[in-house]
């Protein structure tokens, strides 16, 4: 038993939440990880949860991401192999992570989330404007810090977006949960933040990828997220049924066991091989 929990703990779940939310999204997913034996860190990205800054303090998305960085930085490499799990934009985060940090990071979940390609074609800005294009962010409210006349700066879900679009499958106390700490999620110039991130094949392309399909999300619908698939395959592909955006709200059990399942697929493939390609 004290075995299989010092193989268990070789791995170090960390998650990384979506546009508005911030690591207290994870209070369900975090203690049935840690039950399971596994250390799990979610964090708050800049000026999101209980990040001290606010929205116009943060001058590019590196600031946004440095949380992230941070901690994948003070990290020690094999003792603390990391499985990294990103939401909705979140994915952009992990995404920034992996090409940064690839050595550190055993696996990379993608949960309903932004997946660009280290290639122009499905890189960050491609794939952010695919999701525009069917995101309705209907009551949701938008600032413009540098005048009405740019683009807008930041945006802040509003309840008839939360409710019918990311939240509808979720309960009403994880709803009301979201609506009383979702802080503005910034945006950033597309051309900054595609030479920031910079994905390529060696590092990003390095790392193994899973992807979980939330097959009843509103706001990045299944097409969507398969369009990203198809062309950017990953290793992996878990579809949850009757997941809405916040699979982590709406089915937090199933989205559990399939990061368990990931986990000890890496352990068994690490101590047969003493290293890993993917899943097969």
């Amino acid at each position: 038993m004290e075995e299989e929990k010092q193989s268990r703990r070789h791995h170090h779940f960390v998650l990384v939440h979506g546009a508005c939310h911030g690591a207290w999204c994870w209070y369900k997913v975090v203690p049935l990880l840690k039950q399971a034996g596994y250390k799990v860190t979610a964090l708050d990205l800049g000026a999101s949860g209980i990040h001290p800054k606010q929205v116009t303090e943060l001058g590019s998305v590196s600031d946004y991401h440095t949380p992230l960085m941070e901690l994948m930085d003070s990290l020690t490499g094999d003792e603390e192999k990391v499985i990294l799990v990103g939401h909705s934009m979140g994915g952009v985060g992990i995404s920034a992570a992996m090409e940064k940090f690839a050595e550190k990071v055993a696996v990379a979940v993608f949960v309903a989330a932004l997946m660009p390609a280290p290639h122009p074609g499905v890189g960050y800005s491609v794939t952010k404007e695919e999701c525009l294009k069917q995101m309705d962010f209907m009551d949701s409210q938008f600032s413009f810090h540098d005048g009405p006349e740019n683009p807008p700066t930041s945006v802040l879900f509003g309840l008839k977006a939360m409710s019918t679009k990311l939240y509808q499958l979720s309960l009403p106390e994880d709803l009301t949960l979201g609506m009383m700490l979702i802080r503005p999620c910034p945006f950033f110039n597309d051309a900054e933040t595609e030479a920031e991130i910079a994905l390529t094949s060696e590092k990003y392309g390095s790392v193994p990828r899973a992807y979980v399909v939330c097959e009843a999300d509103e706001i990045i619908k299944p097409d969507l997220q398969r369009w990203m698939i198809e062309n950017n395959p990953t290793d992996d592909v878990k579809p949850i049924s009757s997941a809405d955006h916040m699979a982590m709200f709406s089915k937090p059990h199933e989205l559990c066991t399939y990061l368990l399942e990931l986990a000890s697929k890496l352990t068994k493939i690490e101590e047969l091989c003493g290293n890993h390609d993917g899943f097969s």
